[in-house]
């Protein structure tokens, strides 16, 4: 599994911004691998951080590659003041099921412990 998270600083949003922004949150989630989403703001600088969850880089990569994905990066200087990605391979994850989480209940299996199940 992989994360991809977008943390920015907002300008003015304006209508383009929210029907473009619906567009690729219905593309995103209509992609096979797409596991879900948060959103956590930052009240002290002000800076926001979504980070997606997917099954597989393959999924990850048809977002990034989508067309509204990429005139929405062309245009991002209209509605942000600053942006910065990681992608990052999810190693693990846990907890006791007190909340709802995109990857809650899921088994992450990494390429070498799948290659040492093929092995045994």
């Amino acid at each position: 599994m992989y994360t991809s998270t977008f943390t920015f600083a907002k300008r003015q949003y304006d209508a383009e911004f929210y029907a473009l922004d619906d567009v690729i949150a219905q593309i995103a989630k209509s992609i096979p691998g797409y596991l879900g989403e948060e959103s956590w703001e930052n009240q002290q600088t002000g800076l926001i951080s979504n980070v997606y969850y997917w099954e597989s880089m393959a999924a990850l990569q048809s977002l990034m590659k989508h067309p509204e994905h990429m005139k929405a990066k062309q245009q991002q200087s209209r509605w942000l003041n600053g942006f910065q990605v990681v992608i990052a391979q999810v190693t693990g994850t846990y907890g006791d099921n007190g909340i709802q989480h995109p990857l809650a209940g899921r088994v992450v299996t990494t390429k070498s412990e799948a290659h040492q199940e093929r092995q045994a």
